[in-house]
């Protein structure tokens, strides 16, 4: 029987990694590899050009020492260069040891394995480390050899390292603003280049385009032995640094990387000799600090620090998808592309990608990486594709020309070292035109015409392809229809409604970039209106709808679509269009959301509001939709890719538990023995995506209560068969009351004007929030309204919409108790109270104490738009579709007892509903309209309290609040 030892299996292992890994170069039991010791013997040695040492240790199971080998690596130097900052330990099955076939079974064979790397050094010279991380935390990955070397290819980019280069370049280009900012003489020149403000972002951003050429320039200067490096031609030693420069860039420039250097040449030309020699000193110092960080090919850098420089962010609306989450969305699209042979150059030169709303290109980078890596796990040389990449498969659209450049840079840094012809980046028209006429950039694209007239002047800011590219004032081509095999976009969320906060003095926030007038603006919202007609575009969904509509549109049958959208895509009617379209085009749908709060809750940096991946398979033109669906909540966001790439795997379980099957949880999803995420199926009829409600959850058990709730079943936690209880939907039951702005004018068809409550006010008014007097279910009215002249009969109309009950539309659950107000004398319910209204009036009292009961809580946050940290928003359209108890099927006697048990608390004070499973007052009410209402017994009223305490324990919840010690869970 053959006994294969352990290097004999390294040695196994070294040349399946040979294949899968490019250009890497394996070593296995290789000695005097490592500095000063030339007896320490790595099991495994990973080196890649550009890329930062792996080392494999290895071990037969149980491997009882491996762990300290691989972690005893970490800080090691090499006689190459370069420091070991990632390990892995590896075990091997122990029946690989007898195998006959030692290379088939090393194959098939199932690894174990977890990875160390360098968390934290010392700040001195010596770079002691401090710190050292594993992941997992605890357990062990599994994986055969490709997914081992997509581990290997992932850790030899090490985090700690590119943190370190961003805090360098943003440092240096903060340095090269201050010296921009006071050449007043040609500011105002930059800011035309880029297309952008004369203001101080504006400096920002051009000192991050020629920061990120000098980077580039270094870089192509050890490929190109002719082009002098940066030290040489704007050193502290050279004489005239802008004359040496310009000419080493135009020298780059007849190679090509036209989108890195056409705009920085120009940005250097108009400074003045003494501003440029500042400027350039400046950068190449931090080139050099980027090269002391050992790190070689860090494209991603600047796109990272470009976010930040986005003067028109906040109305823009883009926000730069974190790279963990860019991989995390990448792999599972390009998981999804079906029929894809990986190894044949041919078959990727033939795919078309798309991002509209490129930004910074992080999603169209994340997608070439996992394209290389597949070809290269297959055999092929990722280099040998990359010109075919940039010029024929990944198309980039956006309205910022600066934007356009660094994604041009990020996607030509994949490959430094290999030329390409025109590329597929656009600068798209924005705002108004030369002819008077006004444009929106991308969404363009949704008119019907294939053809696209495009802004692209010989300005170099907006010139995108290649040197020698024509320079007409526009361009023409051809972004048909169903024509690309994966759209994935991270799109602008800006509401054309959104007056809020920043934007409340915007005439339409959506179009308010670029110093958009107000004509331009309504203009602008005008072209949109009638461009995203007949499609999934809705205002007051924003335009992350319209981008939908225009990945739809491009998407082909057979396509892939991705996108990062805000949460509010799950519910509402706002988007209901678009679910409506994926349950009847497409399959497989994927949502992916964030359990977390605060910055944790969403994909991108800087949002302050929860976001989903949504990924679904477009289908052929005769196939039929499954309406399978998968909706996968996280508990953080993913923060490594490593951590992605892990996720990717493990989310290809079969036997997934359904939102269906009862109050049991999800399927978890582990990575080595943590829990990570929680996966919920749910088979959707055709055309009735209606809502997504099993978003942003902690415990899929609460979820499966609230669905089960709303389908008139009360299936509680602990109980083996659900008890009929008959809920229906609000607008079923009742009548909700009028919009605000039909209520209190301007504009012209509001008959009120709003002024200070009395009591002795005709029209008596609940129209706005004030948590302190919120504590019991009577509230009194805040406002009065007043009869506009000549609106009397209109006032009347709406007077007529009156009621007692009102329902909280924004309520937050971390200082408000109430979902439901109750006022004693009919009023006219306000931005937030909204009016209810019965045709019987004892369903009021019923209304009251099931809306602030845990199930009443349960229904409405099960309903609502969770996008911020613990506030739920129900829209007015959506209050009809709220499921409710059906007060309808309640006996008299139940109505009585209703009205009895109103009685009883209407005084009594209630804590803010985060606080309900401790809330001795919320647990009597519980109690009594689970008992004395429904006529259930204690033992589901016990299950109810034990639903209160797991509804709590939801971050949409609590939103990170503070408990007091008090609060102690109650029955």
């Amino acid at each position: 029987m053959a006994r294969h030892t352990e290097p004999n299996v390294n040695n196994a292992l070294g040349y399946e990694l040979r294949k899968m890994l490019g250009q890497a170069s394996v070593a296995f039991e290789s000695t005097r590899v490592i500095a000063g010791h030339s007896g320490r013997q790595p099991d495994l040695l990973i080196t890649a050009p550009g890329r930062s040492p792996v080392v494999i240790e290895a071990e037969y199971l149980p491997a009882a020492a491996v762990e300290t080998e691989a972690k005893a690596r970490l800080g090691l130097p090499l006689n190459a260069g370069g420091v070991i900052e990632a390990a892995i330990a590896l075990r091997y099955p122990a029946a690989l040891a007898a195998a006959a076939d030692l290379p088939a079974a090393l194959a098939a064979a199932r690894l174990s394995y977890c990875v160390f790397t360098v968390a934290q050094y010392s700040n001195d010279a010596r770079r002691e480390i401090l710190a050292t991380a594993r992941f997992p935390q605890s357990g062990w990955l599994e994986g055969d050899a490709a997914d081992l070397a997509d581990l290997v290819r992932l850790a030899s980019a090490p985090q700690l390292a590119v943190d370190r280069v961003t805090a360098y370049m943003e440092d240096g280009i903060n340095r090269a603003a201050a010296i921009l900012d006071p050449l007043t003489g040609v500011t105002p020149a930059l800011a035309r280049l880029l297309g952008m403000d004369n203001v101080p972002q504006t400096r920002r951003m051009a000192g991050a385009i020629l920061a990120n050429a000098l980077l580039f320039h270094d870089r192509i200067a050890r490929l190109h032995p002719a082009i002098k490096p940066p030290s040489l031609v704007c050193g502290p030693d050279v004489s005239f640094p802008q004359r040496e420069t310009i000419n080493a860039w135009t020298q780059i420039l007849n190679i090509n990387y036209w989108p890195i250097f056409a705009i920085g040449k120009d940005l250097l030309q108009q400074l003045p000799a003494a501003g440029a020699a500042a400027v350039l000193k400046e950068l190449e110092y931090t080139v050099g600090q980027v090269n002391s960080a050992g790190i070689d090919n860090a494209h991603d850098l600047t796109g990272r620090v470009f976010q930040r420089l986005i003067s028109d962010r906040k109305y823009l609306a883009t926000f730069y998808t974190l790279p963990p989450s860019a991989a995390l969305l990448a792999r599972l699209a390009v998981a999804k592309m079906d029929g894809v042979n990986w190894s044949d150059a041919d078959a990727i030169g033939r795919l078309r990608i798309a991002d509209f709303a490129c930004g910074t290109g992080a999603l169209l980078s994340a997608v070439y990486e996992q394209i290389a890596a597949r070809h290269e796990q297959t055999g092929g040389d990722a280099a040998q594709i990359h010109p075919i990449m940039l010029e024929e498969v990944l198309y980039g659209c956006d309205v910022m020309p600066s934007a356009i450049h660094i994604t041009g840079s990020t996607l030509s840094g994949l490959q430094p070292e290999i030329g390409f012809g025109q590329s597929r980046l656009y600068t798209m028209p924005y705002g108004r035109q030369d002819d008077g006429s006004v444009k929106i950039g991308s969404l363009e694209l949704l008119q019907s015409s294939a053809v696209m007239t495009l802004f692209n002047t010989s300005n170099p800011a907006y010139r995108t392809g290649s040197a020698g590219e024509e320079t007409a004032a526009q361009i023409i081509i051809d972004v048909p229809d169903e024509h690309y095999d994966l759209v994935i976009m991270n799109p602008p969320f800006t509401r054309a409604t959104n007056h809020e906060g920043a934007h409340a003095t915007v005439v339409n926030p959506a179009f308010a970039a670029f110093n958009a007038s107000k004509a331009d603006m309504n203009a602008m919202g005008k072209r949109m209106k009638r461009l995203g007609k007949n499609s999934c575009y809705d205002g007051k969904a924003g335009l992350a709808s319209a981008f939908a509509a225009l990945a739809h549109r491009k998407l082909k049958p057979g396509g892939v679509l991705a996108m990062v959208l805000p949460l509010s895509v799950s519910a509402g009617t706002s988007w209901q269009k678009f679910r409506d379209i994926l349950a009847a085009e497409y399959e497989n749908l994927d949502v992916l959301s964030i359990a977390a709060n605060d910055k944790e809750m969403s994909f991108s940096s800087d949002t302050g509001m929860a976001e989903v991946l949504v990924i679904a398979h477009k289908l052929e033109s005769a196939a039929k939709s499954s309406g399978q669906s998968r909706f996968i909540s996280f508990r953080t966001r993913p923060q490594r890719f490593v951590q992605a790439a892990e996720i990717v795997k493990k989310l290809a379980h079969e036997g997934l538990r359904s939102i269906d099957d009862g109050p049991y949880g999800g399927t978890d999803v582990k990575i080595g023995d943590e829990k990570v995420a929680e996966i919920l199926s749910k088979n959707f009829p055709k055309e009735n995506f209606s809502t997504w409600n099993a978003v942003r959850v902690l415990d899929g058990a609460v979820v499966q209560v609230a669905h089960a709730l709303s389908n008139s079943k009360l299936w509680l936690p602990r109980y083996p068969n659900p008890i009929p209880l008959k809920v229906a939907k609000l607008g079923q039951v009742g009548k909700r009351g009028l919009v605000h702005r039909l209520i209190v004018g301007p504009p012209h068809p509001a008959p009120f004007a709003k002024t200070n409550y009395t009591p002795t006010a005709t029209y008596p008014s609940l129209w706005n929030h004030d948590a302190k007097k919120e504590t019991q279910l009577i509230l009194e009215p805040d406002s009065q309204l007043v009869v506009r002249l000549g609106m009397e009969a209109k006032a009347t109309e709406v007077w007529n919409t009156a009621s007692r009950n009102h329902l909280n539309l924004e309520f937050t659950f971390g200082s408000q108790p109430l979902a439901v107000a109750f006022t004693e004398q009919e009023s006219i319910g306000g931005v937030v109270w909204p009016n209810v209204k019965f045709a019987d009036s004892r369903f009021d009292y019923a209304f009251s104490i099931w809306g602030n009961s845990t199930l009443g809580l349960l229904l409405y946050w099960y309903h609502s738009n969770r996008q911020q940290s613990s506030k739920a928003r129900i829209t007015i359209s959506a209050v009809e579709t709220m499921p409710v108890l059906d007060f309808r099927a309640l006996s008299d006697a139940q109505l009585a007892a209703a009205e009895r048990i109103f009685d009883e608390f209407r005084h009594l004070k209630l804590q803010p509903a985060y606080l309900a499973d401790a809330d001795p007052n919320r647990a009597h009410l519980d109690r009594r309209v689970v008992c004395d209402l429904l006529g259930l017994d204690a033992g589901v009223y016990r299950a109810v309290r034990r639903l209160a305490a797991k509804w709590c324990a939801e971050p949409s919840v609590h939103g990170n609040k503070h408990r007091p010690e008090s609060a102690k869970y109650t029955e």
